[in-house]
């Protein structure tokens, strides 16, 4: 019931979206077929680790309030900015970041359409980059934590021990983690990914390629929106895959 900005505060909106993931995926669940891989985008990875049996919901609901609450604890240490970059190729992004202090890519959410994150002054100057070296657009990003970006070194030791406490079993279906584009599925490595992602870009294109590889050719959204079901549908246009399924569950059909 609002105020926004306090429903926004990501100490409060992470575990809003947790809660309406988990409510779709509890509502459509017994109507899907059976997976054989799961995946999230940043965020989105707790949904899907909830999903795979790796983590309770509870627990869950505890360990994103607390990465919210450290995540905002470190961008007001260290404010930052991102920005959508949209028509340049992830290695001209690179490039571009590489030769700028304190800002890398944040997000590889599909061909052609990267996030940047750092420090505010260094997202500038890479934004006036980018835009002399083709990019269609570029969309500011109305936020003031830079995520998956060094900047969040500060939260990262209190968090890896919230995660070292959390209760957490071996995942029954393997969760592509946002880190290295790879399935998990043993506790440790599950751990290890939690705390790094919080510093390290989300490689959401090669994990759709990778469950491609695996021969996955059906996609469900389970969530608030439509932006993943987007995001797949430009990566498989992209790898030539014909014929794929892609919906999004947490919208009307």
């Amino acid at each position: 019931e609002g105020p926004a900005e306090l429903l926004a505060d990501t100490y409060n909106q992470q575990p809003a979206i947790l809660a309406a993931s988990v409510a779709v995926l509890r509502a459509v669940r017994a109507d899907l077929p059976a997976p054989s891989r799961l995946a999230g985008h940043s965020l989105g990875e707790y949904a899907a680790l909830v999903a795979s049996g790796a983590l309770g919901y509870a627990d869950g609901l505890r360990l994103v309030r607390e990465r919210g609450r450290l995540m905002r604890q470190a961008g007001l240490e260290r404010p930052g900015s991102m920005a959508a970059v949209l028509g340049l190729a992830d290695d001209v992004v690179e490039a571009a970041c590489a030769d700028i202090d304190e800002v890398q890519v944040a997000n590889y959410n599909a061909p052609g359409q990267v996030v940047i994150s750092g420090a505010a002054g260094a997202v500038q100057r890479a934004v006036a980059s980018l835009m002399a070296s083709g990019a269609t657009r570029i969309v500011p990003l109305p936020i003031t934590i830079a995520a998956h970006s060094a900047l969040m070194a500060p939260a990262t030791a209190a968090f890896a021990a919230v995660v070292s406490a959390v209760p957490l079993v071996d995942a029954c279906l393997p969760v592509v983690g946002n880190v290295d584009a790879v399935p998990l599925t043993r506790v440790d490595d599950i751990r290890s990914e939690l705390t790094r992602q919080l510093t390290s870009s989300v490689r959401w294109t090669e994990s759709v390629r990778e469950m491609v590889r695996a021969g996955v050719r059906e996609f469900y959204e389970v969530g608030p929106g439509t932006v993943l079901s987007g995001l797949v549908k430009r990566i498989l246009k992209a790898e030539g895959v014909e014929g794929a399924l892609v919906r999004a569950l947490g919208e009307p059909d």
